[in-house]
């Protein structure tokens, strides 16, 4: 990053960034950071109309922005890959994907631990993270600058008794997304990889409408959605060998 703390825009200028989750303040901000950035941006969301709202929101705020948006059904293998080469084929190559699917379920001890709250986030949390993987892998290794962003939380590593499903879910994301980051480093070879898959980790999420809902919450170690959007950015500053296969953490590790 540049002295002001943003991504330098060189970075991003002419990638094309796909982003999975688009549509919430998180995607949100993101959008209108890669955008700012020069990167022609493809958004996804299961939500038609928030979407809409998000890509226009984001092409008002950089006039003259690509921003793109197509409903995916990411539980659907074959669906995410004939979203990836729907964009390839238009615009000729895709450097990145942003996967920002989230949501939490979970309960006050870890006796009442519901096994359908793990049934709704293993197909939220998981299985949409192995559809983008498996989608995007091939089209990423092609590209000078291929990077896969995974957004999990501190609780994948220290689950607590009313977060078990919520936290076995980031950590199966994560380790899933290790596996692709062990992908690119064995396809670079001894040069090192090219393409990188990397984890931001976050305590939790904060946004303005938050904040004007409970004025006196302190939100101690949460990120804001414009700062996590700012160190997606990031990840393209630096170099493939640097990110891929790291966790790169935004609140104290635990």
């Amino acid at each position: 990053m540049n002295g002001t703390g943003r991504a330098d825009s060189g970075a991003l200028e002419g990638a094309v960034v796909a982003v999975a989750g688009a549509a919430g303040p998180a995607g949100r901000a993101t959008l209108l950071r890669l955008a700012e950035a020069g990167a022609t941006v493809v958004a996804s969301d299961a939500n038609p109309e928030r979407l809409s709202e998000a890509v226009d929101a984001a092409r008002y705020a950089h006039g003259g922005a690509t921003v793109t948006g197509d409903t995916v059904d990411l539980l659907d293998l074959e669906a995410t890959r004939d979203w990836v080469v729907k964009t390839e084929r238009e615009f000729g190559h895709v450097d990145g994907l942003v996967h920002l699917v989230g949501g939490w379920r979970g309960g006050s001890g870890f006796a009442d631990t519901s096994l359908t709250d793990w049934d709704f986030l293993e197909k939220l949390l998981i299985r949409t993270v192995q559809s983008t993987s498996l989608a995007f892998q091939d089209v990423l290794q092609r590209s000078d600058r291929g990077r896969y962003v995974l957004i999990s939380a501190a609780g994948a590593s220290s689950p607590t008794a009313g977060n078990a499903a919520y936290a076995a879910s980031k950590a199966a994301a994560e380790a899933w997304t290790l596996a692709l980051a062990d992908a690119f480093r064995k396809a670079g070879g001894d040069g090192g990889p090219t393409s990188a898959a990397a984890i931001l980790v976050v305590k939790a999420l904060v946004h303005d409408a938050m904040r004007a809902e409970r004025p006196n919450a302190k939100f101690a170690g949460f990120t804001d959605v414009t700062e996590l959007a700012e160190a997606i950015a990031g990840v393209w500053d630096r170099p493939a060998g640097e990110v891929n296969g790291k966790r790169l953490w935004l609140t104290p590790q635990p």
